[in-house]
């Protein structure tokens, strides 16, 4: 771990000053008849309102900023099927720099033209890691572009702190803050703004049973890199780096897991009572609560709201009892 830099809350207040202009400063909603349910006041800090419609966009935002200019004139490259590609799509065009994305051939063709129409240029590949690592390494050898990761990557660390951030900076009576896990730089992020703030905060991180990694890792105190995901929240299918498991383990004060009832279940109650739209990956964090009703009653609850971007096509809704 000597090796990969952790980020410190003056870093994360360091790339908030620089993507200020680039992104939303996203609202924070409530819900009285929510807070009824769940026995709590619950402040929900709503990605889903970022552009792109997830989070994603602060840390590629951030990643894109601090590239010098010799490194824009070569291009970015990353491997993603979801709001990572489109979000470093859009944040490099705001350099003027090319986007090479890597994605899967199974990829929703929706999520395709979504990063085609901010300018990218895809490259398809076989659905397994391995090839989107392979042919991401070609290219890179080809065009000299630089590689921003998910969430293994400083900058884009910092960048999703930002939210967090505003959050603390906005509510500072919050007792709890609760995000997503998937690959942990959500997470990573959120924990080192709100505690670097607060130190006494309590953050939970929510993850699906069906994906459940960062929880076996954080348990056992030894980074468990490989699993079998099964989990309607795509967006979590990821497994923790580590350089996001050191943060977790130092920072994070428990993981808890929620099964695929609760995820949809708290993902309907949002769309109904609140008159938003969030993704499966966003309703794991009171998904988490409807498990634990002790866990947060009576105190001043954050949730990190990740996203809002859901398949139509797809909607789960039918299948909870």
């Amino acid at each position: 771990m000597n090796n990969l830099k952790l980020p410190e809350l003056s870093d994360i207040r360091e790339a908030h000053k620089r993507i200020k202009p680039y992104i939303h400063k996203t609202p924070v909603l409530t819900s009285s008849q929510l807070n009824k349910i769940f026995g709590a006041n619950l402040f929900f800090k709503c990605e889903n309102f970022q552009k792109v419609g997830a989070f994603k966009y602060r840390g590629a935002t951030n990643a894109i900023l601090s590239l010098s200019d010799e490194e824009v004139s070569r291009g970015v490259l990353t491997h993603s099927s979801g709001n990572h590609a489109a979000a470093l799509s859009l944040a490099a065009g705001m350099r003027g720099a090319k986007a090479y994305i890597v994605m899967p051939e199974n990829s929703p063709d929706v999520k395709k033209k979504a990063v085609a129409g901010y300018g990218a240029e895809i490259t398809l590949c076989e659905p397994t890691l391995k090839a989107r690592e392979e042919t991401s390494s070609k290219i890179i050898a080809e065009k000299g572009a630089t590689f921003v990761h998910s969430y293994d990557n400083f900058y884009v660390i910092c960048g999703q702190g930002t939210s967090g951030l505003e959050l603390i900076t906005d509510y500072p009576d919050l007792e709890v803050v609760i995000a997503p896990i998937g690959g942990g730089g959500l997470m990573s992020g959120t924990v080192t703004a709100v505690k670097g703030i607060k130190p006494e905060i309590k953050v939970y991180g929510a993850e699906p049973l069906g994906a459940d990694d960062a929880y076996r890792s954080f348990n056992s105190g030894e980074y468990i890199p490989y699993h079998t995901p099964n989990t309607i929240a795509d967006g979590l299918l990821v497994t923790l780096s580590m350089r996001t498991f050191e943060i977790i383990k130092r920072k994070v004060d428990d993981i808890f897991t929620a099964s695929e009832e609760s995820i949809i279940e708290c993902m309907r109650l949002i769309w109904e009572r609140m008159k938003i739209i969030i993704e499966p990956s966003s309703a794991v964090t009171l998904a988490i609560i409807r498990e634990n009703p002790e866990l947060c009653r009576g105190k001043n609850v954050g949730i990190i709201l990740s996203g809002g971007n859901v398949d139509f096509a797809k909607l789960p809704f039918r299948q909870a009892t």
